[in-house]
């Protein structure tokens, strides 16, 4: 059967959306709302972002509130060192104050509950490629999207970050 592509929703039906570029500069968390219940697949981009300490940036979804557990995976400096995931999607591991993140983290959902992840991050001033992957099992239909330190208290302190979503 062919795949008919009509110009305005592409081949899934569904039309690729941005969320509103957010300067991540200030604050412990950057979070996108009201995502639609369609949704299938949400990209986050970063540019230059930046925390103020060394804690991991994690994502951690919502369904009406944030999901803070369950989360599995791990994320890697290329280099050999991992961290295990639990409290949310680590974007990268063993950063430091200094770094600046540039990539792209991309999470799909197999059948509405279940939720896949992959990232990969360049730091503008480390010669190391971060990546990581993982998954988890939501209790609802996925409504929200945060970014924000392990520590829940390491700000932003750089950068801008955006999502797609589709």
């Amino acid at each position: 059967m062919p795949v008919i592509i009509d110009g305005t929703n592409g081949i899934s039906g569904a039309p690729l959306n941005s969320g509103t570029a957010v300067a991540s500069t200030s604050g412990t968390a950057i979070q996108f709302t009201g995502i639609p219940s369609w949704v299938k697949r949400i990209t986050v981009m970063y540019s230059g972002v930046s925390l103020s300490g060394t804690s991991n940036p994690i994502i951690q979804l919502g369904s009406t509130t944030y999901t803070t557990s369950g989360y599995l995976g791990s994320a890697s400096t290329g280099a050999g060192t991992a961290a295990n995931m639990s409290a949310g999607f680590i974007i990268s591991n063993a950063s430091a104050a200094a770094d600046t993140a540039h990539g792209i983290s991309t999470l799909t959902t197999l059948n509405g509950l279940i939720w896949t992840y992959t990232s990969i991050i360049s730091y503008s001033n480390q010669a190391a490629t971060r990546y990581a992957a993982g998954s988890i099992t939501m209790a609802g239909t996925v409504d929200r999207l945060r970014i924000q330190a392990t520590n829940g208290s390491d700000t932003f302190d750089a950068g801008t970050i955006n999502i797609l979503y589709e």
